[in-house]
């Protein structure tokens, strides 16, 4: 891990708060597994003051690096955008709440070390620990549910937003990726899946954020999504 750069990215949209506290927790994180590393902050047209206090972190840190954009496009077209500034070999991101507990990151990193080309956190395997609400326990396993019968998908927890890819591997799956928003995370390991590419889940200690951008609409877009994603694999 010591001589392999790992680009870490921060997607943020309006979370001035959660941005100011995690910045910090990562790099000591970060400082305690590599020497090797760049942080992007992926910031999504926020109006909150995020903007401001990513370019304070870039101004003051030569390894931080803030994608700013002018007008809001998604999450997804986010993580994109930073995966081709991405200079590390690995390329791994998580939200700006630190919904995962960090203490994971280097068992993620690692299975990129291992040989795998996507390691991703699941929330639903035996070991995992989980502190959320119960309705939105019911709603995020129905839906991993769906995405497993409906595109038959062999992960766990498609959208638990901890993941790390070989960089290699993450652009060669973005011209074929169409979402930009919470999909993309389900998408890529679907598409990933289809083309051989491996995967490792891990368990992971996670707790419900207090600040989610995620509404009840996106739910709904989401869902739609899934019948989108079928269409273009079996019809299209």
């Amino acid at each position: 891990m010591k001589n392999t750069l790992v680009t870490v990215v921060i997607p943020v949209y309006n979370d001035v708060n959660a941005l100011r506290e995690s910045v910090p927790r990562v790099i000591k994180v970060l400082e305690s597994l590599t020497s090797s590393y760049e942080l992007i902050i992926a910031e999504d047209a926020s109006n909150d003051g995020s903007a401001e206090v990513a370019a304070d972190f870039a101004k003051n840190n030569s390894f931080i690096i803030h994608l700013h954009r002018n007008e809001r496009l998604g999450r997804g077209s986010a993580l994109s955008k930073a995966a081709f500034h991405a200079k590390g070999e690995i390329f791994c991101y998580f939200d700006v709440d630190m919904a995962t507990d960090l203490s994971h990151l280097g068992e993620l990193l690692g299975a990129i070390k291992e040989g795998f080309d996507i390691s991703t956190g699941s929330r639903l395997l035996p070991d995992s620990k989980i502190i959320r609400s119960y309705g939105r326990e019911i709603k995020s396993r129905g839906y991993n549910l769906l995405v497993r019968l409906i595109l038959h998908s062999r992960i766990s927890d498609h959208q638990c937003g901890f993941k790390a890819f070989k960089t290699s591997s993450v652009r060669m799956l973005l011209p074929e990726i169409m979402d930009k928003h919470w999909f993309w995370d389900t998408e890529i390991l679907v598409r990933a899946q289809r083309k051989g590419l491996l995967i490792k889940e891990i368990p992971v200690i996670w707790t419900e954020g207090k600040g989610t951008t995620v509404r009840s609409g996106d739910i709904w877009k989401m869902g739609r999504q899934i019948l989108r994603l079928w269409w273009q694999l079996h019809v299209s």
